[in-house]
């Protein structure tokens, strides 16, 4: 195992109990008035995976009583930036999602290695410069996390 390799399968199983604390939080949130905040998780390249992370979207909006009672965030790393482009298969329900308040955001590290720039993306989404930099701190904030 390279030392590389090592590194990043340590900071990686770090990162393990962030996903159970985020829901511990969440839990503890919804008894307070703060609104829950839902942190979804996207890196295949699948119309299918995302049509269930945008419906797992909707689904949260409509259970707590609409877009204004949810804070919800959908992080895009890996080959799943591709579905983010301009004309992408899911172009339309990415920007229905947007519009109800849903934060779509783009990994720039992956689109820089995919070549991709924010000229060939759709309009709606966002960026961070690392997807699984925002997961963290958004775990860290109480976020909680769901991979469909």
């Amino acid at each position: 195992m390279t030392p590389s390799t090592r590194r990043f399968l340590v900071r990686a199983a770090a990162l393990l109990p962030i996903g159970a604390a985020a829901t511990a939080a969440l839990a503890q949130a919804a008894g307070t008035s703060h609104k829950p905040r839902l942190l979804i998780h996207v890196s295949e390249n699948e119309p299918a995976r995302w049509n269930m992370a945008l419906g797992n979207a909707r689904n949260a909006q409509d259970e707590v009583g609409g877009p204004d009672k949810i804070d919800i965030e959908i992080v895009s790393n890996g080959p799943s930036v591709l579905m983010l482009k301009s004309g992408s298969p899911i172009a339309e329900r990415i920007l229905e999602a947007t519009k109800t308040g849903v934060k779509v955001v783009a990994c720039e590290n992956s689109m820089k290695g995919l070549k991709l720039a924010k000229s060939d993306m759709q309009p709606a989404v966002g960026y961070v410069p690392a997807g699984i930099i925002e997961l963290t701190r958004k775990q860290q904030e109480g976020w909680a996390y769901v991979r469909p």
